[in-house]
């Protein structure tokens, strides 16, 4: 197994052989499997507040994390991104909506709509289960 240095290195030769001209292209790699539930719950995200905010279908976030469907290659390729910079796909899939994004802390992402900052009710902790509270209540009724 190669070292993180030699791995660097190998990378810094291949971009060298593309930009002197002597390679024709590069190869990514898109990995064959990818764990959804973690990347999702990483950022303590439901699955409808996924697949909404990153643009999946609800229908294919829970085959996925089933494991009845297995996401093609763009679409892990897209999990990958997301599992490593989720603020900077959703700057970039909403630029019109969120004017700054914050850097990921790990555990959530917060970005700032144009009129304030936005976290998601299970990142809120207990200041979101009281709204929750409060509106299952006042249907009850």
């Amino acid at each position: 197994m190669k070292s993180a240095f030699d791995q660097l290195m190998t990378g810094l030769d291949e971009v060298e052989a593309f930009l002197s001209g002597e390679q024709k292209g590069f190869k990514v790699h898109v990995p064959d499997q990818i764990d959804v539930k973690s990347i999702r719950n990483k950022l303590k995200m439901t699955q409808s507040r996924f697949s909404a905010t990153f643009g999946f279908s609800l229908d294919a976030i829970k085959h996925w994390e089933g494991g009845r469907r297995k996401p093609e290659a763009p679409a892990r390729t897209l999990l990958t991104v997301i599992e490593k910079n989720p603020a900077a796909v959703i700057s970039a899939l909403n630029p019109a909506v969120f004017s700054k994004v914050a850097a990921n802390d790990g555990n959530r992402v917060s970005f700032k709509r144009k009129s304030g900052t936005f976290k998601s009710k299970r990142a809120m902790g207990a200041a979101g289960r009281a709204v929750r509270s409060h509106n299952s209540r006042a249907r009850s009724k």
